[in-house]
């Protein structure tokens, strides 16, 4: 994990969905299992930060994450 992907995880607004508008990191941990289940993280960039923000949940670092967010 690098600082600019923290950065843009804290940043990132959830495009569609349940939870469309929340930053990635603002969305429960569930929501990104489902999608692990599936083996369907979306294409590109959005699933590469999908997959790195269900680590960071389910590692419990999402306090790391949290002061990153521009307001």
């Amino acid at each position: 994990m690098e600082k600019e992907q923290l950065i843009e995880i804290a940043n990132t607004e959830m495009p569609f969905g349940k939870y469309k508008g929340r930053r990635l990191i603002d969305v429960p941990e569930e929501y990104f299992l489902w999608f692990a289940r599936k083996d369907e993280f979306p294409p590109g960039r959005l699933g590469e930060l999908m997959a790195i923000t269900l680590l960071i949940k389910s590692e419990g670092l999402s306090h790391l994450v949290q002061p990153l967010k521009r307001r």
